[in-house]
Parts: structure tokens; sequence; C-alpha cells
């Protein structure tokens, strides 16, 4: 039996921009599991958004009992990044063990493809107009967005893809005054979901401000714990294996936010197609689907996701589950 953890980096296929700045490289954990001649593997994106960075998750991780089970680590580390790895390499581990896939062992349908977003990054409005056009015939588009000067990139990315579905990520940018103005005009201009419009603990605003465009909890929500304190706001939650903790917790903040009336949106972060290909189980029939790290990405994993005109298509066994 054995825990592994290594630091593995992809270079990106262009700077990749938000509010809070710019990267040219993902930089991600990976996570091995071995026992009775089996190895399983998850993969895991540190975020400094929520106090985690390389060497603080991978110290998580090497804490664990080396015989640690899917059913102990839901309690031995808190939703993150670490807590994720390592469920996801034990899902995959499972799965080897008992000669399945991880969907039948999770009781889940078989999956097929999803429809993804594609993402483009913030930057100077015909910077991002020639973006959107490059990447016009993709049926859903995603604009990093966040500042307060944003009406122009938006029209400027209409402009460019007139006929592509767009959502817009503000990554806790705007202010509710900015929010409130922009609102007419995300209806507009056809924007059909917008996340995380304010700053997680300065969301109260929400419950004053119309929601024409529906609203997405991304920073706001990260567990079932998360739940009760988005009633009233948003419409909307957005599910990331790193921010949830892993595979298990997904599915069951999955479950919960729709007994409570929210839709489904699954997201990433800038990972290989380790990362996304359980995030594909969670993201079978889900409202939105954003799973493109890998398109973002100049290289990939052995094995990688396929994509193609009719989505992101589940993994092979041989990637992951």
């Amino acid at each position: 039996m054995g825990l592994k953890v290594e630091r593995d980096v992809f270079w990106l296929a262009e700077a990749f921009t938000i509010s809070r700045g710019s990267r040219t490289e993902a930089q991600v954990l990976t996570v091995s599991v071995s026992r009775g001649g089996h190895v399983g593997h998850g993969e895991c994106v540190p975020y400094a958004r929520y106090g985690e960075s390389l060497e603080s998750v991978e110290a998580e991780v090497m804490g664990l009992p080396q015989d640690v089970t899917r059913a102990a680590l839901q309690n031995l580390l808190p939703a993150g990044a670490a807590r994720n790895a390592v469920d996801c390499a034990l899902w995959d581990l499972e799965a080897k063990m008992a000669g399945q896939r991880a969907w039948e062992i999770a009781g889940l349908t078989a999956p097929g493809p999803e429809i993804t977003a594609f993402t483009l990054s913030l930057g100077e409005p015909d910077a991002m107009e020639a973006a959107a056009r490059k990447h016009a015939h993709r049926p859903l588009l995603k604009i990093k967005l966040g500042t307060p000067d944003d009406m122009p990139r938006l029209e400027a990315v209409r402009r460019g893809a007139p006929e592509a579905r767009i959502i817009v990520d503000a990554n806790e940018g705007w202010s509710a005054e900015v929010y409130a103005d922009l609102c007419p005009h995300l209806q507009r201009l056809g924007v059909s979901l917008v996340e995380q419009p304010l700053p997680a603990g300065e969301d109260d605003a929400l419950r004053d401000i119309a929601r024409p465009v529906p609203v997405c909890a991304d920073e706001s929500c990260h567990d079932r714990e998360s739940l009760p304190k988005l009633k009233g706001k948003y419409d909307v939650v957005n599910i990331k294996l790193d921010k949830a903790g892993g595979l298990t917790e997904a599915l069951a903040l999955r479950d919960a936010a729709r007994a409570e009336g929210y839709d489904i949106m699954v997201g990433c972060m800038v990972g290989s197609s380790l990362a996304m290909a359980p995030a594909v189980l969670l993201a079978q029939g889900a409202l939105v689907v954003d799973l493109d790290g890998p398109l973002l990405l100049a290289e990939d994993r052995a094995h990688p996701l396929t994509f193609d005109t009719a989505g992101v298509h589940p993994s092979e066994a041989a990637l992951w589950g």
C-alpha cells in the first residue's frame, strides 16, 4: 500500500487572464494510491484564493494514513484540493480493483458526451473580439470579466460570436452598483448565465437586485454546508471537484442542490484531462458544463479526454475510472 504525490506542470497554449491575474502554466499535484498491485490516480489544482499552495496541499495529503479509505477521508480532510486528489485517486483505485468503471461503482447511468463551454480570458475589447471570432463555431463561450469597464468587452465578444451562447464569469470582480448597471445589458446581449458577480463575503446584496439572467454561485459554494447561505441570492451552483473536495462530496452536493431547486453548473480549475475525467460523470445532465481545462493546454496527459462537436467525452479507463 502506498500514497504518493508528484508536482506536474502543463504549459498553456496561450496566457490565461482573469480579474485576479494571468498565468502561462498550470501547476498541479498528482496523487497516486497503490494497493494490491493496482494504482489509482487523481489530480488537484491548489488555489491561492482559498488559501492553498502546492506545499500546503502536498503536506495535507502526505499527512494521511497510507491505508486511508474513501469513507474515512471525508472526515480526515476538509473540502478542498487535497481531499479532491485523494478522493478521485481512491475512486480510480476502486474501479481498477473491482474491474468496473467508476460510474458503475457510483450507481450512475453510463455517461455520454456533454457540450462544454470554451473560456475566453480577460483582455482588451479588440483582443476579446478577435478571440470570440476565432471560436465563434463553438456553441458555448464563457467570458472572463470582472472590472468596472466590462461593457465594451461584452459588446465586442457578442460582435465576434453573434450566434454563440454566452455565459459570463466576473470572478467576484464587480460591486453591487456595477452589477446592477450591467444587468439589463447582459439580458440585451443574450447572456444566459452570470457567475459570481459579487465577492463571496459581500453577496447579500444579490437579494435586492433583480436577476433577469440566472446567477450562479462559484466562490460562494464549496460543499453542502454552503447551501443554506445561498437562498434568495443564486439560481445555479457551480460544483468544482477542487472546491467540494472530491467526487464523493460533489455527487452529494449535486443531489442536495437539486433538491433545493438549484440548477447545476459543473466547472473546473485549469488542469489536465485527469482532473476533468471524474467531473464528466458529475456533469451529466447539468445546465452548464465548463470542463475546458485541457483545451487551454499546450500539452496533456497520456490517453487524454476526447473533445469534439458532441462535447467532452467520458474518459477511457486508461486515464481514470
